[in-house]
């Protein structure tokens, strides 16, 4: 039996790293919580006016139906009288696994590199899902990239039960539920994407001996063996570059801990890796980038202790981004109870 299918709905994968995005518009600069008065400066503003500063998160490791596939009003799981009425085929049982609420405290998911999401997506039809999860390398090393899970749970969904955090921002803020990830594949693309627009490999600090590399673009020593390469060069211009020139303030800041996922492009092994904010590395790739460099900017990747302080006295750079660690993200193999930020 072949899957249902929307091939007009291509983020419905579990291979979506940006898999999440609540856009959260603050009238005073705040993550979340209790919000102090606002300063009476600002009491006649109005419209736009009102705005201190926007609060996009992004989720690695998780679809949109993941998640929200069933949040009200929501473009996700399509349903008949709370039924799903679509599902992916089982190469193993023969059977078609419709997706299921899963109240499960760790998930395994499957591989998600270039080639798994190309398997996964299969010409549109999106059913490879359940395939690649099976098919993945079994007792393999955790770094290995080919290495997978046991389980085959990607069909499975939360909601507000598992995940009320998400689910409370969801409702008091925007849901990006047609979001699209600007790139299938990993870990380390992904942040390059999401700091420059491109996933690249560079010779060297000319930007056009850049060429695009969606799935292996120039790796930091981080990724495998730490100790036999030396650092990239990310020679193309970044987003922070543009904010150089026209005197915008940025910060990146990173969570000081163990690394917030594997250093692998399957995804599935268990991060142990350290980080803070003078460890470039997968989930840090800006001071790799030549216009930071140049920029005299790397002070600007910061702890995200920095961050708490500049948000309590209201000094937040016009622009910043964090990094997380895993005690504090959610990822494929790690369980809820361990997360201390949010709630999954």
């Amino acid at each position: 039996m072949r899957a249902t299918t929307r091939p007009d709905r291509p983020r419905r994968r579990r291979w979506l790293a940006a898999a999440a995005a609540v856009a959260m518009v603050l009238g005073i600069g705040v993550i979340a919580g209790g919000a102090p008065a606002a300063p009476a400066r600002r009491a006649a503003a109005s419209g736009l006016g009102k705005i201190q500063h926007v609060v996009v998160i992004m989720q690695e490791n998780r679809s949109f139906d993941s998640y929200f596939g069933t949040f009200p009003g929501a473009d996700g799981i399509p349903m008949s009288n709370g039924v799903p009425t679509v599902c992916v085929p089982d190469p193993q049982t023969g059977q078609c696994v419709a997706p299921f609420h899963d109240t499960s405290d760790l998930n395994q998911g499957g591989p998600h590199g270039a080639v798994a999401a190309v398997d996964d997506v299969d010409l549109g039809r999106m059913d490879g899902f359940i395939a690649q999860a099976e098919h993945a390398k079994q007792g393999c090393q955790p770094n290995d990239p080919a290495c997978g899970g046991h389980s085959t749970d990607v069909m499975g969904y939360h909601d507000y039960h598992e995940i009320p955090n998400y689910w409370v921002y969801a409702q008091n803020f925007v849901l990006q539920d047609r979001m699209f990830e600007p790139n299938a594949s990993w870990s380390l693309p992904e942040h390059l994407f999401m700091v420059s627009e491109w996933s690249a490999k560079c010779t060297s600090s000319d930007p056009s001996s850049c060429l695009n590399a969606l799935d292996a673009p120039g790796l930091p020593p981080d990724f495998k063996n730490p100790n036999h390469r030396p650092p990239p060069t990310y020679a193309w211009t970044d987003l922070t570059w543009l904010l150089h020139k026209n005197n915008v303030s940025w910060a990146y800041y990173v969570f000081s801990g163990t690394e917030p996922d594997t250093a692998d492009a399957e995804e599935m092994a268990t991060p142990t890796a350290k980080q803070n904010a003078a460890t470039p590395g997968i989930w840090n790739p800006l001071p790799y980038f030549t216009t930071v460099q140049t920029d005299n900017e790397l002070g600007n990747v910061r702890d995200l202790a920095d961050f708490i302080t500049a948000a309590k006295a209201g000094t937040l750079p016009a622009v910043g981004a964090a990094s997380t660690t895993t005690w504090c993200r959610r990822w494929s193999t790690r369980t809820a109870m361990a997360c201390g930020c949010p709630d999954w």
